[in-house]
C-alpha cells in the first residue's frame, strides 16, 4: 500500500502514557529496531545487549511513565504511523561517550537522536515533518537549540531505509537546521536555534 502524504493530514502529539499503546502498535512486537524500543542512546552497549526486546520495553514504558521528555508521534486517520525521538542530550549518555557526536561546545541542546516511520509513510516526508513537530515540542519546553545527528548517503549507492534511523541530512537541512560540525564523512551535526 503506498500513500500519498500530501493527501493525508497529519498530526503529531506527544508521547505521553495515555499514547503508549500507539506507540506499541506502531513499533510492532520486536520493537521497531530489533528490540531497540528506543533506548539505544540512553543505555551502554552492555545494558542495552541485556535488555533487547522486553527488557528495553520496560524500561521505555518506564521512562515514558514518569513523563520524562522522549518525543512525538506523528499520526495519519488516527493510527501512529511515525516517531521522532527528541530529549535534552544530557538524557542520552551514549552522545557523550561518541567520538563522532560528542558534544560540540557547552552550550545546553535538545537531541533529536532517531525516527521510525511505518513502511507505507516511508520515502513521503514524514520525517521532515517529524521534526518540524520535534522543534516545536522542544520550543514548548524551553529549548533554545535543537540539534540532529544524520546520515548524509552515498548519493550513488543510496541507503536501506532502517539505516537512516537518525534521519538523513537533507531532510533537516529542509526543517532549517544547519550543520555546525562534521567528524566523519557522513555524519554532520546540526543545528536549529529555536
Amino acid at each position: 500500500m503506498s500513500v500519498n502524504v500530501a493527501e493525508v493530514e497529519l498530526e503529531f502529539q506527544p508521547l505521553t502514557k495515555e499514547r503508549w499503546t500507539d506507540l506499541e502498535a506502531l513499533f510492532g512486537r520486536r520493537g521497531a529496531y530489533g528490540g531497540c524500543w528506543c533506548m539505544w542512546w540512553r543505555l551502554s552497549n552492555q545494558e542495552f545487549s541485556a535488555g533487547a526486546g522486553e527488557g528495553n520495553r520496560e524500561a521505555f514504558r518506564q521512562l515514558v511513565g514518569s513523563e520524562v521528555p522522549t518525543g512525538v508521534l506523528a499520526y495519519a486517520e488516527g493510527k501512529a504511523v511515525g516517531w521522532c525521538a527528541i530529549a535534552p542530550r544530557d538524557h542520552y549518555p551514549r552522545l557523550a561517550r561518541s567520538r563522532v557526536l560528542a558534544p560540540v561546545d557547552e552550550t545546553p541542546v535538545w537531541s533529536i537522536t532517531c525516527f521510525y516511520v511505518t513502511r507505507p509513510y516511508r520515502r513521503k516526508g514524514v520525517s521532515y515533518r517529524l521534526i518540524q513537530a520535534a522543534v516545536d515540542y522542544a520550543r514548548s519546553r524551553d529549548a533554545k537549540i535543537v540539534e540532529g545527528y544524520p546520515v548524509e548517503p552515498d548519493a550513488e549507492k543510496g541507503m536501506p531505509d532502517p539505516y537512516a534511523y537518525t534521519g538523513l541530512a537533507d531532510a533537516f537541512r529542509k526543517a532549517g537546521f544547519v550543520e555546525v560540525a562534521r567528524r566523519s564523512p557522513r555524519r554532520p551535526i546540526m543545528r536549529f536555534k529555536c
